[in-house]
């Protein structure tokens, strides 16, 4: 019996990773689908699968994870965000950072190919390859402490945190990599930006106030109601986001064409698909094995949180498989563990050749990937080997 549990486990993890590569949504069911079938009787997965799907906090979660993307699919076609970043007067090495990690905020699919041209005009004589690191790492860098994040969202409730709790814990985490990032990629850029349009204070503050409305609604009213579902206020400021980018936008919004083009289902079911994975995962002897185990947490929390950040190109995928062994295993992940786990996975994700954002990255800038690696894997190695150290020693 335990041999068809360790096949099924590893079955599963196998088609998670295979399968993700075409769609992390249906990888996440398949995923859990084949690791029940292995452990559990048809009748208990379906139960799993229909507890998943009437849970109101999953579905509030998901949906409100579906309007994100159409956010930043309004701001885009509205032209709010050009008008963010065209109006940002700040330093050469400031605007390469902010560029892409003020559009990096908002899950936009090519999002990476966005900034791209911004990194490719401010950044004149920068090497291809330090333009790429550049619009890579900073672009992803925000998404660490933003509380909109999908990954964010989704991995601390996996592990019972609160979302604002958390991003105190991983805020040392995004200093030191923002300080790894001016070391390692701007510190050398010189020379000044020359804007061919006059400066806009209203083109400027707009945009920001719809990035910045939501997680502040979300935190407010999280603080000021006792909602019978948390992600009722988190569903509020998300829409309201929605609606105020609408609302101010100037021209005609085609709200079909956005649909389309930001697929907001995608989103919605990779939520689903992580729950319904945890707890068919959760309900399965496969938990109680992998347990019995007993691996090293600076194991299962950083190497194999980073190799497989690494080997997916994903957040929620690596999270959906570390963060429940790791509960099954120890009963519960502090604030501070799931902050070094999180930062291992991410660090790993961003690393990642298969995370479209560095492929598609390498063929605007017309470098390899071998020369993105070389100058990026230095500062992610000093990530991990400092959560290494402080871990051991703190924890």
């Amino acid at each position: 019996m335990e041999i068809l549990t360790w096949f099924g486990f590893f079955a599963s993890i196998i088609s998670l990773l295979l399968i993700s590569r075409k769609s992390l949504p249906l990888a996440l069911f398949s995923g859990g689908i084949i690791l029940g079938l292995f452990t559990l009787p048809l009748r208990e997965i379906c139960l799993n699968i229909l507890f998943t799907l009437t849970d109101p906090s999953i579905i509030l979660l998901s949906v409100a994870m579906g309007v994100i993307p159409l956010i930043g699919g309004t701001m885009e076609e509205s032209g709010q965000i050009d008008h963010l970043v065209n109006n940002l007067r700040i330093g050469k090495k400031a605007l390469l950072a902010l560029s892409p990690a003020l559009m990096g905020m908002l899950p936009i699919p090519g999002g990476a190919l966005l900034s791209a041209p911004i990194v490719e005009k401010g950044g004149t004589g920068v090497k291809g390859n330090m333009k790429t690191a550049i619009n890579v790492w900073f672009r992803h860098l925000f998404v660490l402490i933003y509380p909109l994040s999908p990954a964010l969202i989704a991995s601390a409730k996996i592990a019972g945190l609160e979302v604002y709790t958390v991003i105190l814990y991983v805020l040392p985490g995004f200093v030191f990599a923002s300080i790894l990032g001016y070391i390692f990629f701007l510190r050398g850029i010189k020379g000044k930006i020359d804007y061919p349009d006059k400066f806009a204070i209203k083109k400027l503050l707009l945009p920001l106030c719809i990035i910045l409305l939501a997680p502040f609604l979300d935190f407010t009213l999280q603080k000021m109601f006792k909602f019978p579902i948390k992600e009722i206020a988190t569903m509020i400021a998300v829409s309201s986001s929605l609606f105020l980018s609408w609302k101010l936008s100037n021209v005609k919004l085609n709200m079909k064409k956005i649909i389309v083009k930001m697929k907001p289902w995608n989103f919605v079911l990779i939520i689903i698909g992580m729950f319904v994975f945890l707890n068919i995962f959760e309900a399965s002897n496969a938990a109680e094995l992998i347990a019995s185990l007993y691996l090293p947490e600076f194991v299962l929390c950083i190497i194999v949180g980073f190799i497989l950040g690494l080997a997916t190109g994903r957040v929620q995928l690596p999270a959906s498989i570390v963060l429940p062994i790791y509960l099954v295993t120890y009963g519960s992940i502090s604030l501070f563990t799931f902050s070094i786990t999180y930062i291992s996975i991410f660090f790993g994700y961003v690393l990642s050749p298969v995370h479209p954002c560095v492929s598609v990255s390498c063929e605007y800038f017309h470098i390899k990937i071998k020369d993105f690696l070389k100058i990026t894997t230095p500062p992610v190695l000093i990530i991990i080997a400092s959560a290494f150290i402080i871990f051991r020693f703190l924890s």
